[in-house]
Protein backbone atom coordinates (compact mmCIF):
# COMPACT_ATOMS: atom_id res chain seq x y z
CA UNK A 1 0.00 0.00 0.00
CA UNK A 2 1.19 3.23 -0.82
CA UNK A 3 2.23 5.47 1.99
CA UNK A 4 0.02 8.44 1.12
CA UNK A 5 -3.07 5.78 1.36
CA UNK A 6 -2.06 4.65 4.77
CA UNK A 7 -1.57 7.85 5.91
CA UNK A 8 -5.51 8.03 5.44
CA UNK A 9 -5.85 4.72 6.59
CA UNK A 10 -3.79 6.39 9.81
CA UNK A 11 -6.83 8.89 10.34
CA UNK A 12 -9.43 6.82 9.78
CA UNK A 13 -8.24 4.34 12.39
CA UNK A 14 -7.43 7.28 15.25
CA UNK A 15 -11.04 9.19 14.63
CA UNK A 16 -13.00 6.12 14.16
CA UNK A 17 -11.17 4.20 17.44
CA UNK A 18 -10.19 7.16 19.22
CA UNK A 19 -6.26 5.98 19.51
CA UNK A 20 -3.19 8.00 19.69
CA UNK A 21 -1.02 7.69 16.40
CA UNK A 22 1.68 5.43 18.12
CA UNK A 23 -0.68 2.67 18.81
CA UNK A 24 -2.05 3.08 15.56
CA UNK A 25 0.92 2.90 13.21
CA UNK A 26 2.46 0.20 16.02
CA UNK A 27 -0.16 -1.94 14.74
CA UNK A 28 -0.44 -1.26 11.06
CA UNK A 29 4.24 -1.20 11.12
CA UNK A 30 4.07 2.33 9.61
CA UNK A 31 6.99 4.41 10.82
CA UNK A 32 6.03 7.33 12.41
CA UNK A 33 8.50 9.18 10.72
CA UNK A 34 6.57 8.20 7.38
CA UNK A 35 3.10 8.85 8.29
CA UNK A 36 4.51 12.84 9.41
CA UNK A 37 6.68 13.63 6.06
CA UNK A 38 5.66 16.28 4.62
CA UNK A 39 6.39 16.49 0.80
CA UNK A 40 8.69 18.96 -0.66
CA UNK A 41 8.34 17.33 -4.25
CA UNK A 42 8.39 20.63 -6.53
CA UNK A 43 4.91 21.02 -8.23
CA UNK A 44 6.35 22.21 -11.71
CA UNK A 45 3.54 25.00 -11.71
CA UNK A 46 5.36 26.86 -14.33
CA UNK A 47 5.76 24.12 -16.63
CA UNK A 48 2.37 22.49 -15.94
CA UNK A 49 0.85 26.01 -17.41
CA UNK A 50 2.79 25.52 -20.57
CA UNK A 51 2.22 22.44 -20.94
CA UNK A 52 -1.26 23.31 -20.48
CA UNK A 53 -1.07 26.23 -23.03
CA UNK A 54 0.51 23.53 -25.63
CA UNK A 55 -2.37 20.96 -25.22
CA UNK A 56 -5.22 23.36 -25.60
CA UNK A 57 -3.76 24.65 -29.07
CA UNK A 58 -1.94 21.83 -30.43
CA UNK A 59 -5.40 19.63 -29.50
CA UNK A 60 -3.97 16.55 -32.19
CA UNK A 61 -0.82 16.51 -30.13
CA UNK A 62 0.04 13.85 -27.66
CA UNK A 63 2.77 13.96 -24.58
CA UNK A 64 5.56 12.80 -26.81
CA UNK A 65 4.90 15.66 -29.46
CA UNK A 66 4.45 17.95 -26.40
CA UNK A 67 7.54 16.84 -25.19
CA UNK A 68 9.50 17.70 -28.50
CA UNK A 69 7.94 21.42 -28.15
CA UNK A 70 9.10 21.77 -25.13
CA UNK A 71 12.69 20.73 -25.14
CA UNK A 72 12.64 23.53 -28.38
CA UNK A 73 11.51 25.89 -26.18
CA UNK A 74 14.39 25.21 -23.47
CA UNK A 75 12.91 22.49 -20.66
CA UNK A 76 14.97 20.20 -19.81
CA UNK A 77 13.14 17.89 -19.09
CA UNK A 78 12.51 14.10 -19.77
CA UNK A 79 9.22 12.27 -21.40
CA UNK A 80 8.75 10.56 -18.58
CA UNK A 81 8.31 13.70 -16.77
CA UNK A 82 5.94 14.82 -18.88
CA UNK A 83 3.86 12.09 -19.50
CA UNK A 84 3.34 12.07 -15.63
CA UNK A 85 1.75 16.11 -15.26
CA UNK A 86 0.20 14.87 -19.09
CA UNK A 87 -2.33 12.43 -16.65
CA UNK A 88 -2.18 14.80 -13.76
CA UNK A 89 -3.95 17.70 -15.90
CA UNK A 90 -6.28 15.05 -17.27
CA UNK A 91 -5.21 16.14 -21.45
CA UNK A 92 -5.50 12.52 -22.24
CA UNK A 93 -9.09 13.73 -22.47
CA UNK A 94 -9.42 15.75 -24.80
CA UNK A 95 -11.94 15.75 -27.05
CA UNK A 96 -10.55 16.40 -30.81
CA UNK A 97 -13.09 17.85 -33.16
CA UNK A 98 -14.69 15.38 -35.89
CA UNK A 99 -12.67 14.53 -38.87
CA UNK A 100 -12.54 16.50 -42.35
CA UNK A 101 -15.03 19.40 -40.78
CA UNK A 102 -12.93 22.53 -41.40
CA UNK A 103 -15.78 24.90 -39.37
CA UNK A 104 -16.38 22.81 -36.43
CA UNK A 105 -14.94 23.67 -32.77
CA UNK A 106 -13.25 21.80 -30.12
CA UNK A 107 -15.28 21.11 -27.02
CA UNK A 108 -15.33 23.42 -24.53
CA UNK A 109 -18.16 24.69 -22.11
CA UNK A 110 -21.27 26.23 -23.58
CA UNK A 111 -22.07 30.39 -23.27
CA UNK A 112 -25.93 31.13 -22.71
CA UNK A 113 -26.77 32.89 -25.95
CA UNK A 114 -27.41 36.41 -24.94
CA UNK A 115 -29.18 37.53 -28.53
CA UNK A 116 -30.60 36.32 -31.41
CA UNK A 117 -28.81 34.82 -34.21
CA UNK A 118 -26.25 33.99 -32.07
CA UNK A 119 -26.51 29.83 -31.70
CA UNK A 120 -28.75 27.80 -33.23
CA UNK A 121 -29.84 24.39 -33.14
CA UNK A 122 -30.51 21.79 -35.36
CA UNK A 123 -31.55 18.41 -35.91
CA UNK A 124 -33.62 15.80 -37.74
CA UNK A 125 -36.88 13.80 -36.54
CA UNK A 126 -38.71 11.18 -38.21
CA UNK A 127 -42.48 10.23 -38.53
CA UNK A 128 -44.89 8.60 -41.14
CA UNK A 129 -47.92 9.35 -43.21
CA UNK A 130 -51.02 7.35 -43.04
CA UNK A 131 -50.53 4.56 -44.85
CA UNK A 132 -47.24 3.95 -43.06
CA UNK A 133 -44.71 5.27 -45.64
CA UNK A 134 -42.36 7.09 -43.44
CA UNK A 135 -40.78 10.66 -43.40
CA UNK A 136 -38.12 13.16 -42.21
CA UNK A 137 -38.07 15.92 -40.35
CA UNK A 138 -35.10 18.85 -40.06
CA UNK A 139 -36.17 21.18 -37.20
CA UNK A 140 -33.99 24.32 -36.47
CA UNK A 141 -34.06 26.78 -33.38
CA UNK A 142 -33.04 29.82 -31.79
CA UNK A 143 -31.44 29.15 -28.73
CA UNK A 144 -31.60 32.63 -27.56
CA UNK A 145 -35.59 33.40 -28.64
CA UNK A 146 -36.42 29.60 -28.84
CA UNK A 147 -38.16 30.87 -32.34
CA UNK A 148 -38.90 27.91 -34.92
CA UNK A 149 -37.08 28.88 -37.78
CA UNK A 150 -37.39 25.82 -40.28
CA UNK A 151 -39.30 22.70 -40.27
CA UNK A 152 -38.47 20.92 -43.10
CA UNK A 153 -40.66 18.06 -44.66
CA UNK A 154 -38.91 15.08 -46.89
CA UNK A 155 -38.87 12.04 -47.84
CA UNK A 156 -34.90 11.78 -47.31
CA UNK A 157 -32.85 14.62 -46.84
CA UNK A 158 -29.39 14.86 -47.36
CA UNK A 159 -26.77 17.85 -46.68
CA UNK A 160 -27.67 19.75 -49.73
CA UNK A 161 -31.34 19.84 -48.36
CA UNK A 162 -29.71 21.22 -45.13
CA UNK A 163 -28.41 23.74 -46.71
CA UNK A 164 -31.36 24.62 -49.39
CA UNK A 165 -33.29 25.31 -45.76
CA UNK A 166 -30.70 27.16 -44.34
CA UNK A 167 -29.66 29.90 -47.39
CA UNK A 168 -33.99 30.41 -47.05
CA UNK A 169 -33.35 31.23 -43.14
CA UNK A 170 -30.49 33.40 -44.49
CA UNK A 171 -32.83 35.62 -46.74
CA UNK A 172 -34.54 36.25 -43.55
CA UNK A 173 -33.12 36.95 -41.00
CA UNK A 174 -29.14 36.62 -41.60
CA UNK A 175 -26.60 33.90 -40.04
CA UNK A 176 -25.83 32.86 -36.81
CA UNK A 177 -22.49 32.96 -34.91
CA UNK A 178 -22.30 29.27 -34.74
CA UNK A 179 -25.19 26.07 -35.13
CA UNK A 180 -25.09 23.61 -32.48
CA UNK A 181 -25.41 19.94 -34.48
CA UNK A 182 -24.91 16.29 -33.84
CA UNK A 183 -22.45 13.79 -35.98
CA UNK A 184 -24.87 12.79 -38.21
CA UNK A 185 -23.71 12.02 -41.91
CA UNK A 186 -25.84 15.17 -43.20
CA UNK A 187 -24.19 17.83 -40.53
CA UNK A 188 -20.81 16.49 -41.03
CA UNK A 189 -21.41 16.61 -45.16
CA UNK A 190 -19.19 18.46 -47.09
CA UNK A 191 -21.80 20.74 -48.70
CA UNK A 192 -23.16 22.16 -45.30
CA UNK A 193 -19.35 22.32 -43.94
CA UNK A 194 -18.59 24.25 -47.41
CA UNK A 195 -21.94 26.56 -46.42
CA UNK A 196 -20.54 26.94 -42.92
CA UNK A 197 -16.88 27.92 -43.68
CA UNK A 198 -18.19 30.71 -46.69
CA UNK A 199 -20.81 32.22 -44.44
CA UNK A 200 -18.28 32.20 -41.01
CA UNK A 201 -20.45 29.78 -38.72
CA UNK A 202 -19.20 27.84 -36.78
CA UNK A 203 -20.80 24.03 -36.57
CA UNK A 204 -20.54 22.86 -32.81
CA UNK A 205 -20.82 19.21 -32.50
CA UNK A 206 -22.72 17.32 -29.82
CA UNK A 207 -20.05 14.55 -27.80
CA UNK A 208 -21.22 10.98 -28.94
CA UNK A 209 -23.70 9.97 -26.61
CA UNK A 210 -24.09 13.20 -24.89
CA UNK A 211 -27.92 14.15 -26.23
CA UNK A 212 -27.82 17.10 -23.56
CA UNK A 213 -25.12 19.38 -25.49
CA UNK A 214 -27.67 20.16 -27.77
CA UNK A 215 -30.77 20.50 -25.36
CA UNK A 216 -32.82 23.08 -26.70
CA UNK A 217 -33.47 21.24 -30.13
CA UNK A 218 -34.06 18.15 -27.99
CA UNK A 219 -36.61 19.63 -26.03
CA UNK A 220 -38.25 21.21 -29.10
CA UNK A 221 -38.92 18.08 -30.83
CA UNK A 222 -40.13 16.88 -27.77
CA UNK A 223 -43.01 19.62 -27.97
CA UNK A 224 -43.40 18.65 -31.87
CA UNK A 225 -44.16 15.29 -31.09
CA UNK A 226 -46.50 15.60 -28.56
CA UNK A 227 -48.14 19.05 -30.15
CA UNK A 228 -48.40 18.21 -33.72
CA UNK A 229 -47.34 14.62 -34.68
CA UNK A 230 -48.99 12.83 -32.25
CA UNK A 231 -51.87 15.18 -33.04
CA UNK A 232 -52.76 14.99 -36.99
CA UNK A 233 -52.69 12.40 -39.50
CA UNK A 234 -51.12 12.92 -42.69
CA UNK A 235 -52.37 12.04 -45.89
CA UNK A 236 -49.72 13.21 -48.31
CA UNK A 237 -45.86 15.53 -47.69
CA UNK A 238 -47.42 18.33 -48.91
CA UNK A 239 -50.37 17.96 -45.80
CA UNK A 240 -47.71 17.23 -43.72
CA UNK A 241 -45.71 20.29 -44.51
CA UNK A 242 -48.75 22.63 -44.23
CA UNK A 243 -49.81 21.30 -41.22
CA UNK A 244 -46.36 21.95 -39.48
CA UNK A 245 -46.13 24.81 -40.66
CA UNK A 246 -49.23 25.81 -39.25
CA UNK A 247 -48.05 24.49 -35.87
CA UNK A 248 -44.46 26.75 -35.89
CA UNK A 249 -46.25 29.68 -36.58
CA UNK A 250 -48.71 29.11 -33.93
CA UNK A 251 -45.96 28.16 -31.79
CA UNK A 252 -43.64 31.18 -32.76
CA UNK A 253 -46.78 33.72 -32.53
CA UNK A 254 -49.18 32.25 -29.95
CA UNK A 255 -47.80 29.58 -27.59
CA UNK A 256 -46.96 31.06 -24.02
CA UNK A 257 -42.75 29.60 -23.22
CA UNK A 258 -42.31 29.04 -19.76
CA UNK A 259 -38.31 30.28 -19.61
CA UNK A 260 -39.19 32.55 -21.54
CA UNK A 261 -41.44 34.64 -18.95
CA UNK A 262 -44.65 33.13 -20.34
CA UNK A 263 -44.04 35.05 -23.54
CA UNK A 264 -44.28 33.56 -27.10
CA UNK A 265 -41.16 33.63 -28.79
CA UNK A 266 -41.57 36.21 -31.18
CA UNK A 267 -42.72 38.60 -28.28
CA UNK A 268 -39.59 38.00 -26.68
CA UNK A 269 -36.59 38.19 -29.47
CA UNK A 270 -38.78 41.58 -30.51
CA UNK A 271 -38.48 42.76 -26.82
CA UNK A 272 -34.87 41.98 -26.68
CA UNK A 273 -34.00 43.83 -29.78
CA UNK A 274 -36.09 46.62 -28.27
CA UNK A 275 -33.92 46.66 -24.71
CA UNK A 276 -30.74 46.39 -27.17
CA UNK A 277 -31.73 49.32 -29.20
CA UNK A 278 -32.76 51.57 -25.93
Amino acid sequence: MRSDRRRIVVKRLQVGYCQSERRVCRALNFPRASHRYKSVRDERTQLRIRLRDLAGTRVHYGYRRLHILLSREGWHVNHKLVYWLYIEEGLQMRRKRPRRNRSCQIRKTRQQASRTNESWSMDFMADQLFNGQRFRLLTLVDNFSRESLVIQVGTRLTGDDVVAALDRVKEARGCPQSIRVDNGPEFISKSLDWWAYFNNVTLDFSRLGKPTDNAYIESFNGRVRQECLNQHWFLSLEDAQEQIDQWRLDYNENRPHSSLGNQTPVEFAKKSSLARQG
